[in-house]
């Protein structure tokens, strides 16, 4: 029997991982991939690595920072934004970093500038009473700012690639995002989408992963869990049992309802796995002819197949170009036409070499991007899952007290379980 069976090998397992091996615990690491890094994959396209899942990191998350330093991996310069494309009003325009933000950046402000009111301890959700906030979508806090078309689509435009479903999407998580920013939205933006970590997000994965003295089976998906008294036993799709005194489950809350869990969680938590979280977008890269000016495109959700385009790196003399599109089935990676027709649109004369993507959405062990949450689950069944059930411990981004949906929030995710399992394993011996 071994101590501890970690389940999922994205950033939360890696650290929950090595933090209990090497405290002295025998700890089995299963991962369903045959890879390890759940919803971040370097993975290789124009022959380079990109990244295309999570890919950004900052000096101000506390929980990434230290691991980055713990390996001296630094973060890499992205390519300076001199110009901005934005689609409004049926027309597609365009300005300097500076004159975008002149008119957007008070919308944003009136959008979220409740946000510490709300989270006046973000590191803290419980705080403050936010059960009134936890009812509102994004689309009920749009619509209450009764806005010309000229300004929500410009609003929307900035929000977008953070956007699948205004009508699911809860208002409270977004206020939390921008009250851990110090209440700036733009500080929020910059920290959870500038900074690519140098060498990607492999290379700090493949750092914990070589620290960690636990026993990791790729190509394992775990169908079970049971809490069966003495500890717990994780059943494999190929019905291996595999008994451990205590085990984490770090996978994302969307893959949840194919596993049984036993005993079965609180009904809120059951609901909320049930339910799924909305976000069903899509990251395209695109390899541009040419070193093109540097720049940012937005468009609103629902008005353009593409809402979200930024250079991000130069490559054998061409451009590299990232997309997020807020609905994964509105545009193929596979169509280069239609990815051009898109972004031509946006900017003008640019010419699609080749594109490349991972399907999110499709991939049974994520069936989905990073969480947003559907409104009153952030404060009322995520704190739930992030206590013990019984031995069985949940982890992961999806989860974070602080950072949910971001790499530092899963590697805060992982080292608390850990840390709960080791005190829980020395105090009461299981």
């Amino acid at each position: 029997m071994h101590d501890v069976a970690v389940i999922g090998a994205g950033f939360a397992g890696v650290t929950a991982a090595r933090d209990l091996s090497l405290a002295g615990h025998s700890v089995i690491h299963l991962e369903a991939r045959d890879r390890i890094g759940g919803r971040t994959y370097s993975g290789e396209a124009f022959g380079r690595s990109v990244e295309f899942g999570g890919a950004y990191a900052h000096w101000t998350q506390p929980n990434v920072w230290h691991e980055l330093e713990r390996y001296e991996i630094s973060l890499s310069t992205p390519l300076a934004v001199e110009k901005i494309y934005w689609l409004a009003d049926d027309d597609v325009h365009s300005g300097t970093p500076a004159e975008y933000t002149a008119f957007g950046g008070p919308l944003v402000a009136r959008f979220v500038g409740d946000a510490r009111k709300w989270f006046p301890r973000p590191f803290e959700p419980g705080a403050a009473e936010t059960s009134a906030i936890e009812k509102e979508t994004v689309a009920d806090r749009i619509d209450s700012l009764h806005l010309s078309t000229w300004d929500r689509d410009v609003l929307d435009g900035v929000l977008s690639s953070l956007v699948c479903s205004y009508g699911e999407q809860g208002m409270a998580q977004f206020l939390l995002w921008v009250a851990t920013s110090f209440g700036d939205w733009h500080a929020f933006i910059e920290t959870a989408g500038h900074w690519p970590i140098e060498g990607g997000t492999r290379r700090l994965l493949e750092a914990i992963a070589g620290d960690s003295k636990a026993q990791l089976r790729l190509s394992t998906p775990v169908a079970a869990i049971e809490d069966n008294g003495p500890g717990v036993v994780a059943t494999t799709r190929g019905g291996e049992r595999i008994p451990a005194r205590r085990a984490v489950i770090a996978l994302p809350i969307n893959t949840l309802s194919d596993v049984v869990i036993t005993p079965p969680v609180a009904q809120s938590v059951r609901e909320m796995i049930d339910q799924r979280h909305p976000m069903r977008t899509s990251k395209i890269w695109v390899r541009a002819k040419g070193e093109i000016e540097p720049f940012v495109a937005n468009a609103p959700v629902g008005k353009h197949p593409i809402n979200t385009a930024k250079t991000e790196y130069r490559h054998d003399g061409d451009t590299l170009i990232v997309c997020f599109c807020s609905d994964a089935s509105a545009i193929s990676a596979e169509d280069h036409e239609a990815v051009q027709q898109a972004l031509r649109t946006l900017v003008p004369g640019i010419e699609v070499v080749d594109t490349a993507a991972h399907d999110w959405v499709a991939d049974e062990f994520s069936q989905g991007t990073w969480v947003h949450h559907r409104p009153g689950n952030l404060t009322r069944a995520v704190p739930l899952m992030r206590e013990p059930h019984g031995r069985i411990h949940f982890a992961g981004g999806d989860i974070a007290a602080v950072g949910v949906g971001g790499i530092d929030g899963a590697i805060a995710s992982g080292a608390r379980a850990a840390r709960d399992i080791a005190r829980a394993l020395a105090d009461h011996g299981g």
